[in-house]
């Protein structure tokens, strides 16, 4: 038996008895600084932030005061509400989506928040 196994075992073990929300996030977290982004945690406002997680949720807000899309955002260490201004519903950008986003981390009501952020919708896995 090789060193790796007793390793392994751990490993399975604690997947299989975790919580699993706190798997995933801890996924999604090692992901995306393994791809170099930002982690949502450490982005303060009037930053400039690259970061890279999955869509929590998505509404769309078609008539009260303007169109709007607004979703959360979540890298595992933090969420952030994505707004796109002017739009009644973007294509792809739906619950559970894994995307890649640029902006400015700007505040609202004491939340974290870019409006109109640049996105690239990456491949679920």
């Amino acid at each position: 038996m090789s060193s790796a196994a007793p390793g392994f075992f751990r490993r399975l073990g604690r997947r299989l008895t975790e919580d699993l929300d706190r798997l995933d996030a801890e996924e999604l977290a090692e992901t995306s600084e393994a791809s170099g982004a930002c982690r949502a945690s450490e982005c303060r406002r009037g930053e400039e932030a690259t970061m890279l997680g999955k869509l929590r949720s998505v509404e769309a807000c078609p008539k009260s005061a303007g169109a709007s899309v607004q979703a959360e955002f979540f890298d595992g260490t933090d969420a952030i509400t994505l707004v796109w201004i002017g739009r009644r519903r973007i294509p792809g950008i739906e619950p559970g989506r894994r995307i890649m986003v640029r902006g400015r981390v700007g505040d609202r009501d004491g939340r974290k928040v870019i409006y109109n952020p640049y996105y690239e919708l990456r491949e679920n896995s």
